[in-house]
């Protein structure tokens, strides 16, 4: 009986501190009202939304909802579109209508849709980072920064154990660097988890939905804690101790997202993701889940492993990297003496 009451305690812990998540991904006024504080923040978001909600969701509104129903007129594939006469005697033509209305549309992605997809891609990436450091630069002290928890609360919700500070000089600039890729690497392998999971049957796409839920509030976060310098272990372990909150803020931006196709969703994320970046830039998320802790009175949730798979992924990752460094600097070496002797035996030749 006392376990199923601790279990049912945890379990109302965790929906409330999911709602909590949900409900400040929701609040995007204050993007907007960033948005009216920096003029340089305003113009990176409208860009933003013109090329991914504007020019690439477009094509694909216009490639859907005029070009493919014109090409449906103009090359028919039904017989009584052609004749009323029966039987059908155009199996032919249809056929080869068929083939060239397929043809065109396959040459308008890859001549429009496509390349304005990579395009976007490269684009958004430099200017999500743009917005995210103007959204930090707005919010100067007019109470939307990130201002520290009280110690007592801290003590309820960080690790027991201090983060590790950054070494000054050349040194922190090579730790910065190296966080970023083991942080980069950890990404890239925990969507590959996203992916793997999301065919499992039955359950697939439920664990999938969660799972990406957890990585877009991660990637919504990760710009504020660059800019507040948030060292990575600390981040991660901030993520994982409040997983519940983070599932609720990265659902919005998946349900969004998660019923369409793959070129609508990336148009879609593409033009609301930097509202979400900015709502998670001017929140006081670890308030809000440092006031819920305070309610519980001891039985807490405990910290969930999220990217330990990923983490394993990523370590032996680099701890083979030594290895392929040196076997290329091997096969380096190896073709630099065969080029030189390839090169003094044609001078040897040319001698004699």
């Amino acid at each position: 009986m006392g376990r199923i009451l601790v279990f049912t305690a945890k379990l109302k812990q965790a929906s409330l501190l999911w709602l909590e998540g949900f409900l400040e991904a929701c609040c995007l006024h204050r993007a907007f009202i960033l948005c009216r504080r920096s003029k340089k923040l305003l113009i990176r978001t409208g860009q933003c939304f013109l090329l991914n909600g504007f020019i690439f969701l477009g094509s694909l509104f216009m490639l859907n909802s005029v070009l493919i129903p014109a090409l449906q007129w103009i090359l028919p594939d039904k017989c009584s579109e052609i004749s009323s006469h029966e039987p059908c005697l155009h199996g032919g033509i249809l056929r080869y209508y068929s083939f060239l209305r397929r043809g065109l549309v396959q040459l308008f992605y890859i001549f429009w849709v496509c390349p304005v997809y990579l395009f976007s891609i490269i684009l958004s990436t430099l200017w999500y980072n743009d917005i995210a450091k103007h959204g930090f630069a707005a919010m100067g002290n007019n109470g939307l920064n990130l201002s520290k928890p009280s110690r007592s609360d801290e003590i309820a919700a960080e690790p027991k154990k201090a983060p590790m500070e950054k070494p000054p000089g050349l040194e922190g600039i090579f730790v910065g660097i190296g966080e970023q890729v083991y942080s980069l690497m950890l990404l890239t392998f925990f969507l590959l988890q996203v992916h793997a999971v999301g065919i499992v049957p039955f359950v697939g796409k439920a664990l999938s939905f969660v799972m990406m839920s957890w990585m877009y509030a991660y990637y919504c976060f990760e710009y504020k804690w660059n800019f507040s310098e948030v060292p990575l272990d600390r981040r991660l372990d901030f993520f994982e101790t409040n997983w519940a909150f983070f599932a609720g803020f990265g659902s919005p931006s998946v349900l969004a997202i998660f019923f369409v196709s793959t070129f609508v969703s990336y148009g879609l994320m593409g033009a609301l993701y930097p509202l979400f970046v900015l709502t998670a830039t001017s929140s006081s998320a670890d308030h809000l889940i440092f006031s819920e802790r305070k309610k519980w009175k001891g039985i807490g949730l405990r910290r969930l492993p999220i990217f330990c798979a990923a983490d394993t992924l990523s370590l032996r990752s680099l701890s083979i990297l030594p290895w392929i460094l040196d076997m290329i600097t091997r096969i380096i070496s190896r073709a630099k003496t065969w080029l030189a002797s390839l090169r003094n035996k044609l001078q040897a030749k040319r001698n004699t």
